[in-house]
């Protein structure tokens, strides 16, 4: 194992379930605005994953008031 491995499985989440393109997913996001933070709840489809590991990145779509929105999260 290299010893980019090792630390890429040390610092992977066991808590999050496995999901693929097409699911629907409900993603906490803590927002700053200033010195308030808040968790914002972005619920849609998944419509690409892109990567593996630690720098795996996912993007969901939702439709909000009429208008579509894609979010990528690391």
């Amino acid at each position: 194992m290299h010893k980019l491995d090792a630390v890429d499985a040390a610092s992977l989440r066991s808590d999050i379930p496995p999901f693929r393109a097409g699911d629907t997913v409900k993603v906490h996001v803590k927002v700053v605005e200033g010195t308030r933070s808040r968790i914002q709840i972005f619920q849609g489809v998944v419509i690409r994953r892109h990567g593996r590991g630690v720098g795996e990145t996912y993007t969901v779509r939702k439709v909000s008031f009429g208008v579509g929105v894609e979010r990528t999260f690391p």
